[in-house]
């Protein structure tokens, strides 16, 4: 398929505002909105172009002890499938203050997951201009996806989209 699918969850929350403001910049008719509750393998294989959306899941969630969390139920479906051939890119929301020294490492957890499998990201985002003490989910001095303070930075929100877009917009062909 030609249209790029956002996986995102929770439903009705940050995830999904930041969500719905992507497929509001991309364009509606190139984005299919795919929620990881009711997600499955097959919907991973039906798109070439994908971007994931998470906010922070601990390693209780990723490990399963966890199942009433959108993103522990559909984290097994990720290692179904294989990435060569796709284009992905992962935002994700955290909390720079009160988690300063886990800020967003849920994003690392789902890059690794990705890249076992083979997975190349696009759209890591440099550390300047974010506060926190430590996150799994930098390498090199960039961020693996797109990272969102909506608690502590809201208005920092949609400029971080615009730019991100802009970013990933030739590797996903926007």
């Amino acid at each position: 398929m030609n249209k790029t699918a956002i996986f995102f969850g929770p439903l009705k929350g940050a995830v999904n505002r930041v969500a719905d403001k992507l497929k509001d910049l991309i364009g509606e008719d190139k984005v299919v909105m795919v929620p990881v509750n009711s997600a499955t393998v097959a919907d991973l294989e039906k798109y070439d172009k994908i971007i994931f959306g998470l906010s922070t899941v601990g390693k209780e969630s990723w490990d399963m002890k966890y199942t009433n969390i959108d993103w522990a139920k559909f984290l097994p479906e990720i290692g179904k499938t294989r990435y060569e051939t796709k284009t992905i890119a992962i935002f994700g929301l955290g909390d720079h203050v009160t988690y300063a020294s886990t800020f967003v490492d849920h994003i690392a957890l789902l890059a690794n997951e990705l890249i076992k499998n083979g997975a190349v990201l696009t759209g890591q985002v440099s550390t300047c201009g974010y506060e926190f003490d430590e996150s799994e989910a930098v390498v090199d001095g960039k961020f693996l996806g797109l990272p969102i303070d909506e608690d502590f930075e809201p208005e920092l929100t949609d400029e971080r989209i615009e730019n991100w877009v802009k970013q990933i917009s030739s590797d996903f062909g926007f």
